[in-house]
């Protein structure tokens, strides 16, 4: 009965949104927001064709698989360049001082700035969508690494080297294990961005993705394709939030926080 009361209270507020969209729209030909049902009907025909046999019929699953592999690209890019600087910026402070100043000056640019310089050095394509998903993810992960790190207790250090642990081994036996809390949190708001940037991502001329048929489809005002592109990256956000939340909660057994 609680599971089922607590699905209940996740599903009233979307079935009341579709509710309100559905007699928004409905029968009005003119609307340029189509009705539930014409999205659930385009949805099926990009995922299986059939419908439409239009050009996009059946090409889901090509698209997503092209977005899903420059998310994680980009997200595991990040991951190896910001949990590591992010550690020794927190941890050392000769780093802190050579680093943090530079990155607190490019942290406010937004990724829609760093478009066409991307599209210069990288040219049109996958790479530049990939680097500009590894600056969406970046800085989310390297700042809530490093507020990790500082918010170390000292007694941690000062009981670890009673304990025989020094130099390089308390980064791995101490620093690791306390900041972790702080890295899932990063990792999640930074595979979040990555999702939030890929659409800006695959402005950048590439063929295949959610996000080039999104703007293809602004462009030849088909809506309904737009709202389908637009769930399809809201559910597979979603899904690997949860697969980082389930990893998170596998860690960090022993922090009743996070169970």
């Amino acid at each position: 009965m609680r599971r089922a009361m607590r699905l209940a209270q996740a599903l009233a507020l979307p079935v009341a949104l579709l509710a309100i969209w559905h007699f928004a729209t409905v029968g009005r030909p003119a609307s340029l927001i189509p009705p539930p049902l014409e999205v659930w009907l385009e949805f099926r025909d990009l995922a299986v064709g059939g419908i439409n046999d239009d050009a996009y019929s059946g090409t889901l699953l090509t698209h997503l698989l092209a977005s899903v592999g420059r998310v994680l690209g980009g997200f595991s890019l990040a991951l190896v360049v910001a949990l590591p600087l992010g550690m020794l910026i927190g941890r050392i402070e000769l780093v802190r001082r050579l680093i943090e100043p530079l990155l607190q000056i490019l942290r406010p640019i937004p990724v829609t700035a760093w478009l066409p310089l991307a599209m210069i050095i990288f040219g049109l394509g996958p790479r530049s969508a990939l680097f500009l998903v590894f600056l969406g993810a970046f800085y989310p992960i390297l700042l809530n690494t490093v507020f990790g790190v500082r918010s170390v207790e000292p007694r941690l250090f000062e009981a670890a080297a009673m304990l025989g642990c020094q130099g390089t081994a308390q980064f791995f036996r101490v620093v690791l294990p306390a900041a972790l809390p702080s890295i899932f949190t990063g990792l999640r708001l930074g595979l979040g961005f990555s999702w939030v940037v890929i659409v800006v991502g695959e402005m950048t001329g590439v063929p295949t993705g959610l996000g080039a048929i999104i703007m293809e489809a602004r462009q030849l005002s088909r809506t309904e394709i737009v709202i389908c592109g637009m769930l399809v990256i809201g559910i597979f956000g979603f899904l690997s939030d949860q697969i980082v939340v389930l990893i998170g909660r596998r860690f960090l057994a022993w922090n009743p926080s996070h169970v």
